[in-house]
Formats: structure tokens, sequence, C-alpha cells
């Protein structure tokens, strides 16, 4: 019977630094500008990969999540490479569910990182890519990690050089922000479309925010100016998230601002000391909300995280540094023939 390969991957979160939702296009998504960063809030999953005639794909998910993309990631593996064996995963939940930290995606692409280490495919990145596309807008994103610019619907994305890796307090309140509901709430707030001029004017403020960016947070992020239009449709539906902004922002955060379309809140500190007094003044909100104490993870953090955990199952004639993870096992079958 062939052996069983396995390993316990971490799924990193991320945080929206900015974003800017634009028109409607006539596939029905917005166009976007975002600053995506992975940070240190994860998911784990457990990932055991037969070889075999047959496939067999389960998922232990305590949460039961409906239509898991971890699941629908794992099959759409096996149809690209016409493979088979059984696929056994268990999925630890830490980030929290319909916080806008992307926790569903970022599980998507851990199976889209490790399976194909796991099961000996040579898969290129720029197809992982095209596959995470059909699985989610954020989960290209996860593939790369760190900080990235995201136009489009999200998977059209340009890398950052890394930003310090600045200390965060993510809070996410017992409230459930709807993201198809958010977006109508946002169209039907807004003045119609926007026009061509405002368009621009939007891009050219986003554009001036990036470069910013950078040296802002690098420079412990005295005046950091960033924004999330979601806000202005989210906040008044849902009081409590204006409340842990303010909190957020009068412990000293900068920047400070919600992710996604809700309903986690960040906010950027200097010091540990920070950290803890903001923690400790939105714990005093009712109904009490959930606190993450985190970092952000550096694209060559987050890749070495994946090198060191697929380690055993990876390619070691490469040293080991190749993006995405190479399999050993491609290798082993290719010396066999």
């Amino acid at each position: 019977m062939a052996a069983t390969r396995h390993a316990r991957l971490k799924a990193f979160a991320k945080l929206n630094l900015d974003l800017k939702v634009l028109n409607r296009g006539a596939d029905g998504f917005h166009e976007l500008r975002s600053v995506f960063q992975t940070v240190s809030v994860f998911d784990t999953i457990d990932i055991a990969f037969t070889p075999g005639r047959k496939t067999e794909l389960t998922l232990d998910d305590p949460g039961a999540i409906p239509d898991n993309l971890a699941t629908r990631a794992a099959q759409l593996l096996l149809d690209h490479v016409g493979g088979t064996g059984r696929v056994e995963m268990r999925l630890t939940k830490r980030i929290p569910v319909g916080a806008g930290m992307g926790g569903g995606s970022a599980d998507a692409a851990a199976v889209l990182l490790g399976l194909p280490v796991l099961a000996g495919w040579r898969i290129p990145l720029e197809a992982l890519i095209d596959i995470g596309g059909r699985l989610g807008s954020d989960v290209p994103f996860f593939l790369l990690g760190g900080a990235a610019v995201a136009i489009g619907r999200g998977t059209e994305l340009y890398p950052l050089p890394d930003l310090l890796a600045a200390r965060v307090l993510i809070v996410k309140p017992k409230v459930h922000v709807s993201t198809p509901e958010a977006y109508r709430a946002f169209a039907r707030d807004s003045h119609g479309k926007l026009t061509e001029a405002q368009r621009i004017q939007y891009i050219d403020s986003f554009q001036s925010r990036v470069w910013g960016l950078g040296d802002s947070l690098s420079a412990s992020g005295t005046g950091t100016q960033v924004e999330n239009d979601f806000e202005g449709v989210v906040f008044p539906r849902h009081p409590q998230l204006k409340s842990i902004l303010k909190n957020l922002q009068k412990s000293g955060a900068d920047p400070a601002r919600m992710t996604g379309s809700g309903s986690a809140l960040f906010g950027v500190f200097t010091t540990q000391n920070q950290v803890r007094q903001a923690q400790a003044a939105c714990e005093t909100l009712r109904p009490k909300p959930a606190t993450l104490p985190a970092t952000f993870v550096s694209r060559s953090r987050y890749r070495a995280a994946w090198w060191r955990q697929l380690q055993e199952h990876m390619d070691g004639n490469k040293d080991g540094k190749q993006w995405p993870p190479q399999s050993r096992y491609a290798l082993r079958r290719r010396n066999e023939r």
C-alpha cells in the first residue's frame, strides 16, 4: 500500500490597508483599488495525501462551513492534473468568519500550495493563480503573500516592498456584515456611477496614498492616510463598528480602519503597550468583541513559512527556494521512468 504523505499548513489572513470602490462593470463586479497585507493570524489545515487509483476527498470541518473553498480547491487541482488518490483534510479555524480577512480564500490557497507538493504534481504559478481566481477574488493574493496592490476584482496584483513588521490589533465584533449586501448598500448610497473625472481623481488619490504608505509605516505610522469606502455604508448600519474605530484611534492607532467590507477593524501601533491599552479599551465595549494581537507578515517571511512546513516533501536540488514550493515526489517519478 502506498505511503500517506501529510503536512500541517498555516493559512495566514490578510488586511485591506486601503480600499476604494469604483464603478460596477458589465460583469456585475465593482472595480476595486486596494492594498492587501498578510498578517500573523492563521487557520490550520492538516492535509494527508495517499497515492492510489481511486479518488476520495474528505474534509473534517468542525465549523461546518457550507461549500468550503478548501474542498473546491482540492477538487479543481485533481481536475487540472487528472490525478487520483485519497485527500484527507482537517480545518482548524482561527481567522474569524465574515470578518473581511479572507479566511476562506486563505484556506483555499493553502490547499493550492500544499497539495501539489504532497501529491507530486508540478503546477506552475500561473496555473495556480488561474485556478485561484476561479475560486474567489482574494485567493490569488494568498498564493503570493506580503503586501500588494490589488486592481479590478482583486485578482490583478502588483507586489509592494515589504512593510515594517508592525504591531497590529484586530478587533472582531459580534456583527456579521454580508459582502454582497455591503456592495448593494454601496450602490444604493452612492450618487450613481462615478464620472470619468471622478474615477481618475479616485485613482490618483489612491496612487498617492500607496506611494506614501511604505514611508509612513516605516516611520512608525505617523500621519498615515488610508481609506476604506465601505465604512461609509457599513458604519450607519452597525454603529458599534464606529465605536471600536474611535477606541483604536484614541489608543494611538495610526492608521486604524475597517478591513474589507467588515466587520473586523484593525489598528497599527508603535509599541506593545499601546496594543494592550487598545485591547483593554475595546474589551470594555458591550457586547464584548474578540481581540486578536498580530503582526504584518512580509513576503519573505510568508514564503519562508511555506518552505519550512513543506520542507520534507520538497525538491532539495534547488535548496528549497522555489516558488511555488516544488515536490520531490515529482522528481522521483521522472527519474523512475
